[in-house]
């Protein structure tokens, strides 16, 4: 299930017309709110995808007064939960979200239709190091056909 599930997301991630079909109608209002990460893929060294979609729980998306996209993300550890908060200022460009100091260099949506899905890329930095994520949000716990 979880190879089916990368591979529509790697499917309708490398089709260049779906990707200019959402970005001029991205509304973030209607981003707003909680997810599932159903699907990753990532460009990191020593990328684990089992590790990686099984320590992910939740993200709830809000967009502050100010204008910044704050992610909450609930991740699995060895006996407990982990909250984890990051707040994304607004680039320049169209809907494109980021914090370098964060070592979030890039967070932008591809694709989605409001309801069920959402496709996002992430360009990342972690220890000079620099990698892209795709993920895969639902929200529902599982994939919607």
């Amino acid at each position: 299930m979880s190879a089916v599930l990368l591979a529509a997301l790697l499917a309708v991630v490398l089709a260049p017309s779906a990707r200019a079909v959402w970005l001029g109608r991205l509304d973030p209002q209607q981003l707003m709110g909680s997810w599932y990460v159903l699907a990753v893929a990532s460009g990191e060294k020593d990328f684990a995808l089992e590790k990686a979609t099984k320590s992910i729980e939740g993200v709830e998306v809000m967009l502050t007064s100010q204008n910044t996209l704050k992610m909450r993300a609930s991740r699995h550890r060895m006996e407990r939960c982990h909250l984890q908060a990051v707040e994304l200022q607004r680039q320049n460009s169209g809907w494109v979200f980021g914090n370098p100091s964060l070592g979030v260099l890039e967070y932008r949506v591809l694709g989605t239709n409001f309801r069920d899905y959402a496709i996002v890329f992430t360009q990342l930095e972690a220890q000079e190091e620099a990698f892209s994520t795709v993920e895969l949000y639902s929200r529902h716990t599982a994939a919607v056909s």
